[in-house]
C-alpha cells in the first residue's frame, strides 16, 4: 500500500485528549497527532470516555448494551470535534456511561479495570453502529491494552472485524495496569488467554501486556527508550515480552502543536515575541517576577512543569538547590502535583527563599506557559524520560533545557560545549547529584559570563523544529507495517 496516494481510516483510542481531559503528555499526543494526521488527508476518528469533568456540549449519536460479565451497561456515545490547523473537524465520540465515568477524576477509583474495560469493548462494539470500518487502531497506554486482545480472541471471528490492525504505542511502561485475575470476568472471553504467554503477568491480568502480545505492530515514543526498555534497567519486568516482539517495536519522538505552543501567538504570555523579536523574552521574565513576587533581577530563572514523582529525578535538584541559590542567587519556579514529599520539600524551599522560589501544587495550563516563556532554565533531570514534552515546549519557547541523557531527552536535548556549536541545551548521563550540579553550574556560567553565547542558545531552540510534521508521517509507515502484518496473518 502506497501510503502517500492512500486514504487511511484510523481510530485513535485514548483514557484523555486535549482539551477535553488531560492529566499529561498522553492527553497532549492525543489531541495533536490526530490533526496532523488529518491535514495530510486521513480520515481520523478519536474515541474517549465522557468523564463527569467533561461539560463539552456533543450530540447524541446512539446507544447499545455492553457486556459486562453478567450484566450489560448501556453506553451513549456522544459526537464533538476537534480541529486541525485547516480548519477540518475530527469526530470526537465520548462513550458516556453514568455507572462507571460520570465521575469528577479520570484515574484512581478501585474499579478502573472494569471501567477501560469497558471503554475498550465499547469502542470496538460502536464502530458498526457508526458505519466507520478503520484500517487501523491506534491503542494508546495501558488503559487500551485489552482492544489488541479482544480483536485477536474475539472480534476477529467476525466478517467486520477480522482485517483491522492496531498500533500499540506505550507512553511510558511503569504504567501498567495490572489488576486482580477476578477482572478478566468482564471481557467475556473463553478460557486460555490467561496465561504468561498471552495476558497473565506475575498472577495478574495486565492491560499493558494484552497491548505489547497482541498488537500487530508496537512503538513507544523515542528511539531511545524503545532501546531502553529492553533491558532490565527500564523494562520494568516486561523486558523479557518486549524482546519476544522486538522485531515489531519501533520508536517515534513526539511532537507538540506548534499552534498551541506559539510564543508569537500565546494568549496566555505577557508579552509575545518570535525568533524575531527574542528579547521581548525579557519583559515575560519580568512580568512573571512580579506576578510571583520574586524579586527583579537578571540572576538565571529555572522552570519545573511536571508530575512531581520519583521518575522525574526531582531528588537531585534538592540535594544542591540550597547551595545553588546562595552561590548564585538562582530563582526557581516549580508547577506540579504528585508525592507528598515532594509538596513539602518545595514548598519548604519558597518559605526559606520567599525572594527566589515559587512553588504550585497544581493543574495550571495558563501559569505553564507562562513558566516556559519566562524561564532562562528548564530543569528535567529524569531517572527517565520515554519522551519528555517539556523540554520540547521549553525549546519552543527559547528557554533552555538541563536535562539527563536518557530516553527522548538523550534524543531531543544536544549538549552544548564549546566544541559542540549544535549544542541545545545542558545534559548529564549519571544519576547523581554532582553530575546534575554539574551540568546545572555548566548552565548558569554560560547565562552569566558569555551572554553572546547565550543569544546563540536561545535563537537556536527558537528556530527548532519539534513539530507533529516528521512524526506524523513515520506514525503512517507503522500503520502500513501493520496492514501488512494483518494482510499476512490473515493469508497465512
Amino acid at each position: 500500500m502506497n501510503l502517500s496516494k492512500a486514504k487511511l481510516k484510523i481510530l485513535f483510542v485514548s483514557a484523555e485528549v486535549d482539551p477535553f481531559a488531560k492529566t499529561g503528555g498522553l492527553a497532549d499526543v492525543a489531541g495533536s497527532l490526530p490533526k496532523e494526521l488529518s491535514i495530510l488527508g486521513h480520515d481520523v476518528r478519536v474515541v474517549m470516555p465522557r468523564y463527569g469533568v467533561i461539560k463539552e456540549k456533543a450530540g447524541y449519536v446512539n446507544d447499545f448494551p455492553v457486556e459486562m460479565g453478567n450484566r450489560r451497561e448501556t453506553c451513549i456515545i456522544k459526537e464533538s470535534s476537534i480541529y486541525d490547523s485547516e480548519n477540518n473537524a475530527i469526530p470526537v465520540y465520548f462513550i458516556e456511561n453514568h455507572n462507571y465515568f460520570n465521575r469528577s477524576g479520570i484515574y484512581c477509583y478501585e474499579d478502573d479495570a472494569q471501567r477501560f474495560i469497558l471503554l475498550c469493548k465499547a469502542a470496538l462494539d460502536m464502530l458498526p453502529t457508526i458505519d466507520f470500518k478503520p484500517d487501523v487502531i491506534h491503542c494508546n497506554d495501558w488503559h487500551t491494552g485489552p482492544i489488541c486482545l479482544l480483536l485477536k480472541e474475539k472480534y476477529c471471528k467476525d466478517e467486520f472485524y477480522k482485517d483491522i490492525s492496531t498500533v500499540y504505542t506505550i507512553h511510558n511502561l511503569e504504567y501498567q495496569g495490572n489488576f486482580g485475575a477476578d477482572v478478566t470476568q468482564y471481557l467475556n472471553l473463553e478460557e486460555g488467554y490467561f496465561v504468561s504467554e498471552k495476558a497473565e503477568f506475575y498472577g495478574m491480568f495486565s492491560f499493558m501486556k494484552c497491548g505489547l502480545v497482541y498488537a500487530d505492530i508496537i512503538n513507544t515514543v523515542s528511539k531511545q527508550y524503545a532501546t531502553e526498555i529492553l533491558t532490565p534497567a527500564y523494562g520494568e519486568k516486561m523486558e523479557g515480552v518486549l524482546i519476544n516482539r522486538k522485531n515489531d517495536l519501533f520508536g517515534i519522538v513526539n511532537g507538540i502543536s506548534y499552534d498551541e505552543f506559539n510564543p508569537a501567538k500565546d494568549k496566555c504570555l505577557y508579552v509575545n515575541f518570535d525568533r524575531t523579536c527574542s528579547k521581548l523574552k525579557k519583559k515575560n521574565k519580568a512580568a512573571l517576577q512580579k506576578e510571583l513576587n520574586l524579586s527583579k533581577s537578571k540572576t538565571p530563572l529555572m522552570g519545573i512543569v511536571t508530575r512531581l514523582t520519583g521518575q522525574k529525578g526531582l531528588e537531585l535538584l534538592l540535594g544542591c538547590i540550597d547551595d545553588i541559590i546562595e552561590k548564585e542567587d538562582v530563582q526557581l519556579v516549580v508547577l506540579g502535583l504528585g508525592d507528598d514529599c515532594y509538596h513539602k520539600a518545595f514548598a519548604a524551599l519558597s518559605e526559606k527563599y520567599p525572594k527566589n522560589v515559587a512553588a504550585f501544587f497544581e493543574f495550571n495550563t495558563d501559569l505553564a506557559k507562562k513558566i516556559y516563556a519566562s524561564s532562562d532554565l528548564f530543569l528535567m533531570p529524569s531517572r527517565f524520560e520515554p519522551c519528555g514534552l517539556g523540554q520540547i515546549i521549553s525549546l519552543r519557547y527559547g528557554t533552555i533545557p538541563v536535562v539527563r541523557s536518557t530516553g527522548g531527552l538523550a534524543e531531543t536535548i544536544c549538549d552544548y560545549n564549546e566544541n559542540n556549536i549544535d549544542g541545545n541545551g545542558f545534559s548529564f548521563e549519571e544519576f547523581t547529584v554532582s553530575e546534575f550540579r554539574k551540568a546545572l553550574e555548566r548552565a548558569i556560567d554560560v547565562y552569566k559570563n558569555k551572554p553572546e553565547v547565550w543569544d546563540e542558545l536561545v535563537q537556536r531552540a527558537l528556530n527548532s523544529d519539534f513539530s507533529w510534521k516528521n512524526p506524523s508521517r513515520a506514525y503512517l509507515e507503522l500503520y502500513e507495517l501493520a496492514l501488512e502484518r494483518t494482510t499476512k496473518r490473515i493469508s497465512d
